[in-house]
């Protein structure tokens, strides 16, 4: 990540997650977003950790279409923080990697701890980290799409 600290220190408190760094850069960089990805980076809940629309702690469910120009990343809500699913649909996708921490596991990359979206030559370029690993995508852009669920807890 370039400007997410994904293992801040915060006084005597070491592994703090920080977004302040790039929430800072995010007005002057989000003219240069395209459009689905600059509403998904500027929603003020993106990086609230109060929010229900924040992405931390989102698990991944499933990648489908890697190695085309379209793709889609799946989140499942933690039922503790979320009332919503993510569904991310990635178009004029021209580099995807998965880096795992645990080259048995794969595409289990377990929860998500935050991620970062940048402006690309070719769009945006979409970081996500989680606990054992990170996805890296470049699109022509994204569309970030919230679904209703039911927690288990709640049937």
């Amino acid at each position: 990540m370039e400007y997410v600290i994904l293992d801040a220190q915060v006084g005597d408190l070491s592994g703090v997650l920080d977004p302040t760094r790039y929430l800072d850069h995010l007005p002057s960089m989000s003219g240069d977003l395209p459009p689905g990805a600059r509403a998904f980076a500027t929603d003020p809940d993106h990086y609230d950790f109060r929010s229900r629309r924040c992405v931390k702690d989102l698990r991944l469910q499933a990648v489908r279409g890697a190695g085309g120009e379209e793709m889609e990343i799946e989140f499942q809500h933690n039922c503790w923080k979320h009332d919503q699913d993510l569904l991310i649909r990635y178009a004029g996708v021209s580099c995807f990697i998965i880096d795992s921490a645990d080259e048995d596991r794969e595409a289990d990359l377990g929860t998500v701890i935050l991620d970062e979206i940048l402006p690309h030559r070719d769009g945006c370029s979409h970081e996500i980290a989680c606990w054992d690993g990170t996805l890296t995508l470049v699109s022509r852009d994204l569309q970030a799409i919230w679904t209703e669920t039911i927690c288990s807890s709640d049937a």
